[in-house]
């Protein structure tokens, strides 16, 4: 049985989805952000105190968009992956990982420095710039899309979960009025999918960890 820690809002939400999307059966753990700190004993099931936190029996895997990568190759075959013989394999491996490495990163430095510090250590300026990275490297991505309603392939795939995400988050931080035209249709398609709607209602059904 697979089983997936995860925080309601967090990264791991793009596992969740993944997990949904392919029809796989998984146990569901909630624990509270950050679980390093938070959640006794969690550093003994990832050293790294990181959320995602994903176990298929031996398989340890803390990367969210590797997790997805992992599930679609593992439990496949799937076309929610792209092999190397596809037209669109550089793209999809492009926007699998700059979903995390270049649209999520930027919204975590804005959320350390506007919201998670105390107020004496907060830095206004610092999260404001990291806000502007995020939306010119969005405005940027624009510019690689094929007009496919998709990031790459020409169908939906762990890519689209993975730029999704940042997207969802971007949306919670106040930030969508600014999406290029192209991600603003994005984001609302991907929305309407029922792999997104059941990963919602598991999140809000989890168990939590004791």
């Amino acid at each position: 049985m697979i089983t997936l820690y995860h925080c309601v809002g967090a990264r791991s939400f793009r596992a969740l989805w993944a997990l949904e999307e392919l029809g796989l059966p998984y146990a569901l753990k909630l624990t509270p952000f950050p679980p390093r700190f938070r959640e006794p004993g969690y550093l003994d099931i990832n050293p790294l105190g990181t959320t995602p936190t994903l176990l298929d029996g031996e398989t340890l895997m803390s990367e969210s968009s590797a997790i997805c990568e992992y599930l679609a190759r593992r439990y496949g075959p799937s076309d929610l992956t792209v092999g190397p013989d596809e037209p669109g394999f550089g793209a999809y491996l492009n926007f699998l990982l700059m979903g995390e490495a270049t649209l999520t990163f930027p919204q975590t430095i804005h959320l350390r420095y506007a919201v998670f510090e105390p107020e004496e250590r907060r830095l206004p300026q610092a999260a404001a710039d990291y806000v502007q990275w995020f939306l010119s490297r969005l405005k940027g991505a624009a510019r690689l899309l094929d007009g496919s309603g998709y990031v790459a392939a020409g169908r939906f795939t762990m890519a689209d979960i993975s730029v999704g995400y940042a997207l969802k988050l971007a949306e919670s931080l106040g930030f969508a009025d600014k999406f290029p035209a192209p991600f603003t249709a994005h984001l609302a398609r991907l929305k309407a999918r029922d792999g997104y709607q059941r990963a919602l209602a598991a999140e809000s059904a989890g168990e939590p960890v004791l």
